[in-house]
C-alpha cells in the first residue's frame, strides 16, 4: 500500500487563515509539504502560518482581485505542485430576498477566486507537466438545499469548472477534483447561529448537527484528511471528479 504524504511538496492554500482552509494548511504541513496559505487578512494569515511553523509562510491575498492573486503567485516560487482553492463565503437567501449585490459579492470570491487562482497556478504546473488542484465545492452544487440561491450557484461553478480543468489538462499530468461538504462546524457556523439565533444557539446547533443523516455537522480536520488523501500521490489516478463527504446528507435523508 502506498504511503499517504506530501514530502517534497509544494503547497498553496487560499482561504487558509481559519476553518477548512486552516485544516488544509496544517494537515498538509503535517505531512510533509511546504505550505503557503493566502487569505485577505494579512494578520491573520500570519498567525496562522507561525502557529503551523518553518513549514508555512503567508501572503496576504485578495482573490477576488486579478492584480492581488498574480501579485501573490509572483511571490510563490515555482514549481507548485498542489492548489487546494477554499477561500469562500456563504449567503442565506432565496431568489426573491437576494439582492444583485448579494449576487455579485458572492461570485466575485467564490468563483472569481477560484478562476483567479487556478489561472495563476496552471501555467507553471504545465511547464513542469504535473500538478493537483482541488477545488472545495458543497453538496449545494448538485442537491437542492433551501434558501441558499446564490452561494447554491457558485459552487455549482466551482464544480463545472473543476471537471472542464480536469479535462484541458488531463494530457499534462494535472489532476484536478472537488471536495463536497455538507455542514461543517466552522467559526462562520458559530458566528451564523450567534448572529441569527441569539440565545437560541445550542438549539440551532443541534437541528444543523441532525439535518446529516449521521447525526453530527463533519470538522475541518475530516474535510483536511480527505483533502490530504487526493493531493497525494496515493491518489494519482483520480481526477475529474466531485466527492461529496456528507455524513449521508445526499444519498440517506
Amino acid at each position: 500500500m502506498q504511503a499517504i504524504h506530501l514530502n517534497n511538496k509544494r503547497a498553496v492554500v487560499t482561504g487558509a487563515a481559519s476553518g477548512i482552509g486552516l485544516a488544509i494548511a496544517q494537515t498538509f504541513a503535517q505531512n510533509g509539504a511546504s505550505v503557503v496559505l493566502l487569505d485577505l487578512d494579512e494578520a491573520k494569515t500570519s498567525a496562522a502560518a507561525k502557529a503551523i511553523g518553518p513549514a508555512a509562510t503567508a501572503l496576504a491575498c485578495d482573490v477576488t482581485s486579478e492584480s492581488s492573486v498574480a501579485a501573490a503567485f509572483t511571490q510563490i516560487a515555482t514549481p507548485i505542485d498542489i492548489l487546494v482553492n477554499c477561500a469562500g463565503i456563504a449567503h442565506v437567501g432565496s431568489l426573491q430576498s437576494t439582492t444583485p449585490a448579494d449576487f455579485d459579492r458572492l461570485y466575485s470570491v467564490n468563483v472569481r477566486g477560484t478562476y483567479l487562482s487556478m489561472k495563476a497556478a496552471i501555467d507553471a504546473m504545465v511547464a513542469a507537466k504535473r500538478g493537483v488542484i482541488l477545488n472545495i465545492a458543497s453538496i449545494a452544487a448538485t442537491c437542492g438545499i433551501a434558501d441558499r440561491f446564490a452561494y447554491s450557484m457558485t459552487k455549482g461553478a466551482v464544480l463545472s469548472m473543476t471537471l472542464s480543468v480536469a479535462k484541458d489538462y488531463i494530457g499534462h499530468g494535472i489532476r484536478c477534483n472537488c471536495i463536497s461538504p455538507a455542514r461543517v462546524h466552522t467559526p462562520f457556523v458559530d458566528g451564523y447561529l450567534a448572529k441569527n439565533y441569539p440565545g437560541r444557539e445550542a438549539e440551532q446547533m443541534q437541528a444543523l448537527a441532525h439535518s446529516q443523516p449521521i447525526g453530527r455537522m463533519g470538522t475541518p480536520d475530516e474535510i483536511a484528511t480527505f483533502a490530504l488523501y487526493l493531493c497525494s500521490d496515493a491518489a494519482s489516478f483520480l481526477t475529474g471528479c466531485d466527492y461529496p463527504i456528507d455524513g449521508g446528507f445526499f444519498n440517506l435523508r
